[in-house]
This record gives C-alpha cells, structure tokens and sequence, in this order.
C-alpha cells in the first residue's frame, strides 16, 4: 500500500489541448478515492497519468514518497482495472487471475495456491476452468478484479469498470467493490462518471470540470456544502433546483414570491441584485402534511403542478416557472459543462407518497429557507457555504499544496 500525491499536474496535448489543469491531490494510504466529473472532464487522464499510461506535462506525481514521472508503468507497481476489462480471450479465468505471476515466473505450486485464494474471494471458483467468452459481463469484471488483487499492487485504479454493466449488476459489484477495498485496505483510485457511484463508494470525492479540480471531500460534505453551482448540480439525483432571485432589502424575489432567510444568510450575499436559490428536491413538503409549529419555522408557496409522478415510496412534482435571460443562460452553460440532460427551469419537487397533489392543480407547497443555498448568479459561487465547511476546504487546499 502507498499514498499517492499529485502537485500541480498538467497534462497539454500536441494540438494545445490542456486535458488536466494544475491538479494537485493527496490520496491516503488505504483510503478509497474517486475521480468523478462528465465526459471530457480530465479524470480518465489524470488515472493514466498515475499508472503511466499518459506522460505528464508539468507538475510532480509521487507514490509512496518517491516522484515516478520517469518510471514505466511495470515500475509503479499499480494494479489497474479497465472499463473493458481487458481479459485474453484463449486463456482461462485460472490463467487470466494468473497472468501476472507467470510474468514472475513463481513456481506452479504457489500460484495454484493464491489463484485458489483469490477466485473465492471474488466467488469464482467454478468459473477457473472456463474462457471470458462464457462468462457474464460482472464475472469478467471479477475476473479483471482478481488479477489485480494477485498482484500485491501498491494501489488499485479503476477507469469506470461498471459502465457496461446493467443497472441492477451496477448495484451488486458496488457492493463487491465496496467490501474487497475495505478487506485489503489497499489504496484505491476510482474513476466514473456516475454520480451514484461516487457517493456510495469512496472515502472522498474529487469533482473535476474541464481538467481542474473543483472541490474535495466526503459525500455528505459535496452534497451539503457545494463550492459552487457546477458540483451542486453534479453531486445529487434529482439534481439541486437553480431558482432565480433578486435581492430586495432583508428578502430575495423569486417567481413563488419573497423568500426571508436569516439576515446573516442575507448579509453574506453582499451588493449582489441577482443570484440563484439552490433546493434539493426532498427540501421541499407538501404544505397539508406539515404540522402548525413546523410550518411557521419554514414558507408556504402556491404553485401550478405541471406532471407528477407515483413511485411508490416517494412522489415526484414538477412545477415550471419563468427565469430572466441572464439566469437561463448561466443554466444553459451549467447543462453544457454538465453533461447532463436540459436544465429546465422548473422544480422538481420530490413528496411523500400519502401527497394529495395531483398533475395540473394547484399545490401549498413549504421548505425551509435555511437549508437552501444561494449561489452568485455570474461565477457560480456558492455565498452561503458555512465557516466550517470553508475552513475544511482551506485546509485541504494547504495540504494538498
């Protein structure tokens, strides 16, 4: 195992492409990492650069303390998982799992030993005998998981090994993932564009946008306290609802009427006239269920229901509403570094199932003006992270610097 730290890398390609952009990191030893961000963001790269695969314009990579920009990839001692798993199509899962001993030449009795041991491991004993071609897409992922783990490698990289599998097997091998980390405790990367991934799998989170690191940390703090409008509609599924706002004295004017935060909430948002309100889906209840007391610490709006929809254990509302052009471009901008589908300018609203509230009616609708975010609506600053959360991210910056 070995810690791994990346100071200020750059990775510039021929034609002027900057992939990753000053990326500096400090990944513990034993501690789960993920790279996450949309297509194109620099992830893939910078796991390449780690292995090897991708050489390193400027900037220091260190594994275990000692700088490797110069070393090849058999160097490194890094056991790497791909998206395509990458198995050799005429030999067994026996000899797939054992492919990095017999580059070592250890003797046949030691490598039936530890092939025995890792296939069941990973559950695949009763495969060893069969070619990758007969297995299902989570076995080759095993198999490709287990000649990593045979290798005794200082630090495990996976470049999105799930993305070929189907919704349900996604789920078991995060699990299996999950649990083989923990039990060896060896130092993981992780790559992926799949935000759910990123929440349930790692340590800590590196949000990445166009090759620059956007923020660090675990999942609660990514999705409580997100540096900006760019991570707070990545982390989180329904996405965070951007709702316009003005500032108007100790109030913000939004299209469901004057929101009143606490004036120090106010205060941090200095002589901005414009910003936008970040809500969670699940912020928001229906008004008819809260209790008296609890309503008066919130506000109630009226709003038009465009469609609902009924899954049982939660309901989902979607309510639209008018945006100044300024707002709909900064979102439209958002959508496109994203990713992600068309940013509408509505909110989704997400209700227990008991909810009366029905497609084209009218709905009371009450949130907690505290818990939301305000974001300045030209950088996509988020103005409201609190002390704490911006002392954290201080210090991380000063460590990994």
């Amino acid at each position: 195992m070995a810690t791994i730290s990346m100071r200020n890398i750059v990775k510039r390609y021929a034609d002027g492409f900057q992939a990753v952009d000053d990326v500096s990191l400090d990944i513990a030893d034993g501690e789960f990492m993920i790279l996450v961000g949309p297509s194109g963001c620099g992830k893939s790269t910078l796991l390449r650069m780690i292995v090897g695969l991708e050489d390193i314009t400027s900037g220091d990579m260190l594994i275990g303390g000692t700088r490797v920009n110069q070393k090849a990839p058999r160097d490194r001692n890094l056991a790497m998982v791909f998206q395509n798993y990458a198995l050799y199509p005429h030999l067994t899962v026996f000899e797939n799992i054992a492919f990095p001993l017999r580059l070592k030449k250890i003797p046949d009795d030691q490598v039936r030993a530890q092939v025995t041991e890792v296939a069941d491991t990973l559950q695949l004993t009763e495969h060893l005998e069969r070619k990758p071609a007969h297995l299902s897409g989570g076995q080759r992922q095993r198999v490709a998981m287990g000649r990593a783990i045979i290798r005794k490698a200082d630090a495990f990289l996976f470049d999105e090994p799930l993305s070929n599998l189907d919704a349900k097997l996604r789920g078991q091998m995060r699990t299996e993932i999950a649990r083989m980390q923990r039990r060896l405790g060896t130092t993981t990367v992780y790559v992926t564009h799949d935000q759910t991934e990123a929440m349930t799998l790692g340590d800590r989170i590196a949000v990445l946008r166009k090759g620059v690191l956007q923020q660090v940390g675990t999942a609660p703090e990514l999705y409580e306290e997100p540096v900006n409008l760019f991570v707070a509609g990545f982390i989180g599924s329904p996405p965070m609802n951007f709702v316009p706002g003005r500032i108007a004295g100790g109030s913000i004017e939004t299209p469901f009427g004057a929101v009143h935060p606490s004036g120090e909430r106010i205060t941090r948002v200095g002589d901005r006239d414009l910003v936008i309100l970040g809500l969670r889906p699940e912020l928001f209840q229906d008004a008819t269920l809260v209790p008296q007391d609890k309503r008066a610490r919130g506000q109630t709006f009226t709003a038009e229901v465009d469609v609902t929809e009924w899954l049982g254990n939660e309901l989902y509302a979607y309510v639209p509403y008018e945006a100044p052009e300024e707002i709909t471009r900064a979102l439209q901008e958002l959508e496109r570094d994203l990713d992600s589908e068309q940013m509408r300018t509505q909110l989704v609203v997400t209700l227990d199932p008991a909810s009366g509230i029905r497609s084209g009616a009218k709905a009371e609708l009450w949130f907690d003006p505290e818990r939301m975010h305000i974001f300045d609506a030209r950088t996509g600053e988020n103005l409201t992270r609190t002390p704490r959360a911006e002392s954290a991210a201080v210090a991380a910056v000063d460590a990994e610097g």
